[in-house]
């Protein structure tokens, strides 16, 4: 295993303390020779997961005093800016077109098998292929060699989850055109595969504009249907007047 990798599992695993709850905020982290004992890695390796994990914004270190864990803003105080649906798309065509450009120079053999499964999940359209499609980006966004590129598509994802408006116009477009997208993520899968970045990004681009397009025809529908039900109203109304006032 590379020093690059390994520094990144160490992150997620003290990642997992803090969510846990071993490790609360206001807390001060065990030192590095403690952690790296209990990891079983060098203290390097614990000090470069330590300045990953202050750049996502798990701790901050203070020099002379420790590693102290900070506290996680609350996903409403995360989402309370006004977020689109269109605005989010653009944000992780541009994001996640150069994490699977970096993946494919990165993933590991392992990682791709993963990868590889989440598509085979998503293709048999079951109750977890959207479990599997966030898994899919996720699982990219791990390889790309870059913990800050995958804390940006991780919080992406939760605002793509989470932000109602945003969450209302993806559900309307997951209803339909899963094969299409299942084929999307395979062709992505397989420039990474190939080890092309170039192939891997242009596959990322090609899927959000596809899912870009299928927005706007899902809000396009949304649109007459709401205006055709107003219209409808309308249509009621007058009727009920013109039978009082024939009356």
């Amino acid at each position: 295993m590379t020093t690059d990798r390994r520094y990144q599992l160490i992150a997620k695993q003290i990642i997992g303390l803090i969510e846990s709850g071993e490790f609360p905020a206001g807390s001060r982290l065990p030192g590095e020779r403690e952690l790296a004992e209990r990891l079983g890695v060098s203290r390097v390796t614990i000090r470069e997961a330590e300045i990953a994990l202050e750049a996502q914004g798990y701790i901050v270190i203070k020099t002379g005093s420790g590693v102290y864990v900070q506290a996680r803003p609350a996903p409403d105080i995360i989402f309370s800016a006004d977020v689109n649906a269109f605005e989010l798309t653009t944000s992780r065509a541009v994001i996640e077109s150069e994490a699977a450009a970096l993946a494919a120079l990165n993933i590991t053999p392992s990682a791709l098998e993963a990868l590889e499964a989440t598509v085979r999940v998503m293709a048999r359209n079951g109750d977890d292929a959207e479990e599997a499609d966030e898994e899919f980006h996720t699982i990219i966004a791990q390889n790309t060699g870059s913990p800050i590129i995958e804390h940006f598509v991780r919080t992406l994802w939760r605002i793509r989850n989470e932000a109602p408006q945003v969450a209302h116009v993806y559900g309307n477009v997951c209803k339909g055109g899963f094969e299409d997208r299942v084929e999307e993520h395979m062709v992505v899968l397989e420039a990474i595969r190939n080890r092309d970045p170039n192939a891997a990004r242009n596959a990322m681009r090609e899927h959000f504009r596809r899912l870009f397009e299928a927005m706007l025809v899902a809000e396009e529908k949304e649109a007459l249907a709401e205006l055709r039900k107003k219209t409808l109203e309308h249509r009621d109304r007058f009727k009920l007047s013109t039978q009082h006032s024939a009356a």
